[in-house]
């Protein structure tokens, strides 16, 4: 095990140039911890937050961006008796997966799933754990319901696409130009241009959404609430243009609305372990037989994370941006 590794650290709050590669010492695992060796590791929204200064990790997290990755375990803790040195895992990461070594709960790495590559594997903690939780646990997804994603050429979006429709639910995503509604489409979604076309009305033409998942807020939160069916449920877990908005909640009374939310990385190990069950149980089958999977934006080597960020905030991606780490050598 050496010493020291090469990581991306957050030089000071501020754009994706403010990125830079960095020596820091290996860190060594504490109780019911592992050490991960990276082979790759995904980018996220919460990163570029991060970066920015408006998303500050937890205080016992790593100060390093990095929510995900994939590659080895390189050594195990006292209490861990789930995985041994050289399992090949995937996992959701309380920070630090910009660099060649990170800390992780045990109970937050999964095994990567049959005939998937690591890279592919880096792609599935971070949205599977959010859209698991929050469309399936939180938003009670039920088979035959309909099911509205905005952003669905996202990561987060092409991930609940997927899994709602394995639920049996019948899909409507947004986006924002003809290709992504194309990607939207062939993953089994009824796709909306949202600059074309007004998804509340054809929600309400279709009887109204069930369950809603929606990052964007602002003035979507009302569309939203207009767009929901009686007895529907609005899930919000992020706000890409802003969180304040004026809302009339006599419809949310008088139409028994729900309206919930949640974000991942503050809750609790426990809570992170009992969703990491639940994934395993009831969507890890789904893709150890190649019936959902990933998709896959651009590869982007640790060194140039500031260039993934680039591309992220610019909007024009279609699925998750990747960092190379050790790659395939891993």
């Amino acid at each position: 095990m050496p010493d020291t590794m090469q990581a991306v650290e957050i030089s000071t709050p501020g754009g994706p140039e403010v990125l830079r590669p960095v020596t820091r010492p290996v860190p060594a695992p504490g109780s019911g911890q592992v050490l991960l060796r990276i082979a790759y590791a995904g980018v996220n929204r919460p990163d570029a937050l991060q970066r920015a200064g408006s998303y500050a990790p937890p205080p016992t997290a790593s100060d390093l961006p990095g929510l995900e990755c994939a590659g080895v375990v390189a050594a195990i803790g006292p209490g861990v008796s789930d995985w041994a040195v050289g399992d090949r895992v995937c996992a959701l990461l309380p920070g630090g997966g910009y660099a060649e070594y990170a800390l992780c709960p045990a109970a937050h790495c999964l095994p990567v799933p049959k005939d998937m590559d690591l890279k592919q594997a880096a792609c599935l903690p971070e949205t599977y754990f959010t859209v698991y939780s929050n469309v399936i646990t939180r938003g009670g997804l039920s088979a035959g319901e309909r099911f509205l994603v905005h952003g669905g050429s996202s990561g987060i979006g092409t991930t609940a696409i997927q899994l709602a429709r394995m639920w049996g639910a019948r899909v409507f995503a947004t986006a924002g130009t003809d290709e992504k509604c194309e990607t939207c489409a062939d993953l089994g979604a009824e796709a909306i241009n949202y600059r074309d076309s007004d998804f509340v009305e054809i929600l309400k033409a279709e009887g109204g959404a069930n369950l809603i998942l929606d990052m964007v807020g602002g003035d979507y939160i009302p569309r939203n609430v207009k767009a929901l069916a009686d007895d529907g449920r609005l899930v919000q877990i992020a706000f890409l243009t802003g969180p304040k908005v004026e809302l009339n909640f006599a419809q949310v009374m008088m139409r028994r609305l729900t309206i919930t939310g949640s974000t991942l990385r503050p809750q609790s190990d426990l809570a992170k372990a009992r969703i990491a069950e639940g994934l395993v149980r009831d969507v890890w089958p789904w893709l150890d037989a190649g019936r959902i999977a990933p998709v896959m934006d651009r590869e982007f080597a640790l060194s140039d994370a500031a260039g993934a960020h680039a591309r992220m905030e610019a909007g024009d991606h279609i699925g998750k941006i990747v960092l190379r780490v050790a790659g395939d050598a891993v």
